[in-house]
């Protein structure tokens, strides 16, 4: 049977997470720094467009099946799930709902790969690579704090939606290998920062994913052993949303402008006026 190697699992999604907070340390410096309040009326807006850029560790949960204990599979010491990387962009679209929720949905474009190490009592071992380009269509609520300067600080949840870009162009080679759906549904939870600047919001975010759909599909030699199949993956995203729209920007500059003009020019006709009664 497999051991379960708690470090193993855990120590490089630890170590990013201690790099990604590191990062926040350095951004909530640099913008608590700032004199100036940016974008004062942002919030008030009730929506925004922006874009995104992640990376991630991906992996997936499985649960031995009771066929991995019976005579036919004691060739197989055990299967265990790999980490390893991708990248992630897409496009947000961010909602207000009260002061101080909003609703955040995205078109994200995923790129993934997970394996699996089946390893053998006769010392071999054997590894099925997956790799999957998924969209996914996030629906999450942020529930963010008041605002202090150019910083808030922001929780966020709710549940994604993927589907498998790429289709099984041959199916023969297909069912040879491990066979998983095409589309998954998963539970998201994350937190990170809004940090205004003067034309934009700058926000990095950490997410972790749970996928809550059997990914499992048919059975042959690599699926027999196995009775559950899932995803997990932590992401650090960058997340830029747009700042106030163009008739805003035109309208507060033009009243300010406007008031400082009509006031200089009244001062100068004033002592324009007075200059002369005294002359």
């Amino acid at each position: 049977m497999q051991a379960t190697n708690t470090g193993y699992k855990f120590d490089l999604r630890w170590r990013k997470i201690g790099l990604t907070f590191l990062l926040f340390v350095g951004f909530l410096g640099r913008a608590q720094n700032n004199p100036s309040d940016n974008l004062i009326n942002y919030d008030e807006q009730w929506i925004h467009y922006g874009f995104l850029l992640g990376v991630h560790s991906s992996k997936y949960v499985i649960k031995h099946s009771e066929a991995f204990t019976t005579p036919a599979m004691d060739t197989v010491h055990s299967i265990i799930p790999g980490n390893l990387g991708g990248f992630k962009l897409g496009f947000i679209a961010n909602m207000k709902v009260t002061e101080h929720l909003d609703l955040r949905t995205s078109i994200t474009v995923g790129f993934y790969e997970n394996d699996l190490l089946y390893r053998f009592t006769d010392n071999t071992d054997q590894r099925e690579l997956k790799d999957a380009t998924m969209v996914e269509f996030p629906m999450l609520l942020k529930y963010k704090s008041t605002r202090r300067g150019n910083l808030a600080m922001y929780v966020l949840g709710g549940f994604t939606p993927s589907f498998e870009a790429a289709s099984k162009s041959n199916r023969e080679d297909v069912i040879e290998k491990l066979e998983l759906h095409g589309w998954n549904f998963a539970f998201e939870i994350g937190g990170g920062f809004d940090i205004y600047y003067p034309f934009f919001k700058f926000s990095p975010e950490i997410r972790y994913s749970y996928g809550l759909r059997n990914m499992l599909e048919g059975e042959n030699e690599f699926s027999v052993g196995l009775d559950r199949l899932t995803t997990q993956n932590l992401t650090v995203f960058l997340t830029f949303e747009g700042g106030p729209s163009p008739k805003q920007k035109r309208g507060g500059k033009i009243k300010g402008q406007g008031s400082h003009k009509s006031g200089s020019r009244r001062n100068k006709a004033q002592r324009k006026f007075k200059g002369n009664k005294n002359g």
